[in-house]
């Protein structure tokens, strides 16, 4: 969904989006709705079923992606002996 799209709908609910990313004000808006501010956190699973942002969120719509989890990329691998 285009930013000024989302800006409408915040607008609507009463929900301030001077200088929010995109990300930050679709979680307030959820929030105004009653519904968990989960947008681009979920991975690649979500069961929110009925939200209006599943199917932008799951692809990854102007989100950033989450830290790795793995080992850095200084990090070196030991071996067992």
């Amino acid at each position: 969904m285009q930013m000024e799209k989302v800006r409408d709908r915040a607008k609507k609910l009463g929900v301030k989006s001077a200088r929010m990313k995109k990300e930050d004000l679709i979680r307030a808006i959820q929030k105004a709705e009653g519904n968990f501010p989960c947008f681009g956190t979920a991975g690649d699973f979500c069961d929110q079923f009925s939200c209006c942002w599943r199917d932008g969120c799951l692809e990854g719509e102007n989100v950033k992606s989450p830290p790795s989890q793995g080992r850095s990329a200084g990090a070196k691998a030991t071996k067992e002996v």
